[in-house]
């Protein structure tokens, strides 16, 4: 956990509090220490740059739910978008 604050610049504390309101949930090593994925990091950093702007910890980590949801589902609609046209070129144009 102290590597993964001082990556992004932040506190320990930081990450259990977006721990906390569930926004990314570290696996634990057999001692029992937080492991971070490269995922998790760039979902806290995205946080903090939140927090770093104003926005309070519970507004931060919705948002960037909100944020990582739409992602999704633009991929999903881009994903189904190519897999009609494949379907049906001429309607393409």
């Amino acid at each position: 956990m102290g590597r993964a604050a001082e990556m992004l610049g932040t506190t320990q504390g930081f990450l259990r509090a977006i721990g906390e309101a569930r926004l990314i949930t570290p696996l634990r090593s057999a001692g029992g220490h937080r492991r971070y994925s490269r995922y998790q990091l760039r979902i806290a950093a995205r946080a903090r740059e939140l927090v770093d702007q104003g926005t309070p910890i519970e507004a931060a980590c919705r948002i960037v739910i909100l944020e990582d949801q739409l992602e999704e589902a633009q991929r999903i609609n881009a994903e189904y978008r190519r897999a009609a046209e494949a379907a049906n070129p001429t309607a393409a144009t």
